[in-house]
């Protein structure tokens, strides 16, 4: 199902042909709908001035990089194109990851925030702005989001693979646009998370799995992956500056492939 995969410096969003064949039956409106959610932007981390070599997988090693962009560099599982689409529940456990809830619902750009300075913290951040950006699937508003939570030296509004996703949306959905229209809902809840590594309590490499959810006449589904440098900054998380790290892998919440790809199902603590 999944294997490890070296950085690429090539782009290769799904292309609407192959979604066809995956949701073969499905009707047009949908798969168009998913065609937009699933086109995530990939980015290439930058070798200048780096040691490359390979290891037996292939997988790019990078020596003599610091500590936070080897963490960011180090490859994700490599899933099946079809894990984000197929059900395949997992008969094995998952193991859970205790992520804290936001005590402030609406933060800058409307983001929830209020987070832990801890790993679980960062990941809760990261799928809060996540649940804005997607579930608002409006340009005005990923920008702003960005504007509030991306730091400098950080991904580029146009590089943001948020912005990307919800581009893709618009441009499938409604042939471009700013943003979806009232008929259209989006529903984006944290499946699963995983810390892919810190370096001190003040940055973590958080990544989240999100179970995506759309209707437009009928609903469709797909679990989507998405990883992002964080940093403590202010009195609270921030998208941190640096390269962009690996592809994180999209797959259907609570299957086997989501298991396989080391994704933790996501528990909020109980309330006493």
């Amino acid at each position: 199902m999944f294997r490890r995969r070296p950085h690429t410096t090539e782009s290769r969003p799904w292309s609407r042909e192959r979604l066809l064949i995956m949701l073969s039956g499905v009707a047009l409106i949908v798969v168009v709908l998913i065609v937009g959610l699933a086109m995530s932007v990939r980015f290439a981390l930058t070798e200048h001035g780096a040691t490359v070599t390979r290891a037996d997988d292939g997988s790019l090693i990078r020596g003599d990089l610091p500590l936070r962009d080897r963490i960011a560099a180090a490859p994700m599982a490599d899933m099946d194109p079809q894990a984000a689409f197929s059900p395949d529940p997992a008969t094995i456990s998952a193991g859970t990851i205790e992520v804290p809830a936001p005590t402030i619902l609406t933060g800058p750009a409307g983001v929830a925030t209020g987070f832990p300075q801890t790993a679980e913290g960062a990941v809760g951040q990261l799928a809060a702005i996540e649940q804005r950006v997607l579930e608002a699937m409006s340009l005005p508003v990923a920008r702003e989001v960005h504007d509030a939570w991306v730091r400098p030296g950080g991904p580029s509004f146009a590089e943001w693979g948020l912005t990307g996703n919800v581009t893709s949306f618009l441009t499938h959905a409604y042939q471009g646009g700013q943003e979806k229209d009232l008929t259209t809902v989006v529903s984006a809840s944290p499946a699963a998370g995983q810390v892919k590594g810190s370096d001190g309590p003040s940055w973590t490499l958080a990544c989240v799995l999100l179970d995506v959810k759309a209707w437009i006449k009928t609903e469709s589904r797909m679990g989507y992956g998405f990883c992002s440098r964080m940093e403590w900054i202010e009195g609270r998380w921030q998208v941190a500056a640096g390269t962009a790290p690996a592809t994180a892998p999209s797959s259907w919440p609570g299957s086997n492939a989501a298991v396989a790809a080391g994704w933790l199902t996501w528990t909020e603590p109980q309330v006493r």
